[in-house]
């Protein structure tokens, strides 16, 4: 007798613990969740369709396994920051998918909270602050004021500490500076912003810096050049992470044309040897500004009462001081560059309109 009321206490046991998992499970099925981590905190109780994007809800558990697979990516935000250089690698992380649904999770951080207001004026609230803010396994420092912050021991402390333990650091434009005053350049290649390559150099004695790269990949450490810049190494981020399939299917969902062979970089442009320091009294504005590594064509329209003999005297003085050009005949000239190249030179002035005149300059790698 004593047998049978074991057995059947045990049986009774069994029954609620199988009772308990169902029901378990049940509740667990009940809790619906949309697969875009925006939306994911309204749960709801039933399949069907996110209220507010429209696609397919899942299962609460499954949104958790999902999350639990995806990177992390830490964008620092200051103030003055500049725009394209943190929504770009934003947008384009924002589009990597796996069949797992983002395969990447963006989040901004700021050292206190609060609203920032970027370079251009927009007001922007970043997510987390430094005391709150999930470790990172991708830490992007865009550009923009950059120079005050380097200067502040809190935002210092968060970069080291943040790109120690990262997969990957991503500079973009002269974020690479926050790189360089932490270190993390000693011993690698870099590039940044064009106009900053020669400052950079100075802040980063140990590194390489080149200018005819528009992303440079050290393996850990990746830098960017200016701007849009920022838009092709996150894209390379992605192919080094996830396979170039993947990288190609975002620049596609943005309407981007991603070229990485072409490697196009800002800084490798020689339009910086194509100038003239007009006065400043003396009105002027941009008419053409086109060319390649190789060669390059500036056209300007100039407002003044001086023939287009005299104005041409003029620019000829002014290519000698400002650009150390070397006059060879009328209009033309040679020059070398700060790597020791040799170009041509050619400078035409001509009537445009009653007081205006053309000034066209052009230039052209020598043979």
């Amino acid at each position: 007798m004593r047998s049978i009321m074991r057995s059947a206490r045990w049986l009774f046991v069994c029954l609620l613990l199988a009772l308990g998992a169902s029901l378990a499970l049940a509740l667990s099925e009940e809790a619906w969740v949309c697969p875009m981590e925006e939306h994911a905190d309204e749960v709801h109780d039933a399949a069907g369709t996110c209220p507010k994007c429209g696609m397919d809800l899942i299962s609460k558990a499954e949104s958790d396994r999902r999350a639990a697979s995806r990177r992390d990516v830490a964008i620092l935000l200051f103030e003055g920051v500049q725009i394209i250089d943190y929504t770009g690698p934003y947008e384009v992380f924002g589009h990597a998918w796996t069949s797992d649904g983002p395969a990447f999770r963006m989040y901004t951080v700021a050292e206190k909270p609060g609203p920032i207001t970027t370079n251009m004026g927009m007001s922007v609230n970043p997510r987390y602050t430094f005391a709150d803010a999930p470790k990172p396994d991708i830490l992007i420092l865009p550009g923009g004021g950059v120079p005050p912050h380097l200067e502040n021991p809190a935002v210092m402390a968060w970069v080291k500490e943040s790109a120690k333990d990262a997969e990957v650091v991503l500079s973009v434009c002269n974020g690479a500076f926050f790189l360089a005053k932490a270190g993390l350049l000693d011993g690698l290649e870099a590039t940044t912003f064009a106009g900053l390559i020669d400052e950079l150099r100075t802040a980063a004695p140990k590194a390489r810096i080149v200018e005819d790269q528009r992303w440079v990949d050290n393996g850990k450490i990746v830098t960017t050049a200016g701007l849009s810049s920022g838009i092709d190494g996150s894209l390379h981020v992605i192919e080094k992470l996830l396979g170039r399939g993947y990288a190609q299917r975002a620049a596609l969902g943005m309407e981007y044309n991603w070229q990485p062979e072409l490697n196009w970089a800002r800084a490798a442009l020689p339009d910086r040897m194509v100038r003239v320091d007009t006065p400043q009294d003396m009105p002027v504005e941009p008419l053409l500004t086109q060319g390649t590594a190789d060669r390059w064509e500036k056209q300007w329209s100039v407002a003044t009462d001086q023939s287009a003999n005299a104005f041409l005297q003029q620019v000829n003085q002014l290519l000698e001081s400002s650009n150390k050009w070397t006059r060879e005949s009328t209009g033309a000239w040679m020059f070398k560059d700060d790597q020791g190249r040799a170009w041509n030179g050619t400078a035409a002035v001509e009537p445009l309109a009653p007081g205006k005149l053309k000034l066209t300059l052009k230039i052209a790698r020598r043979a």
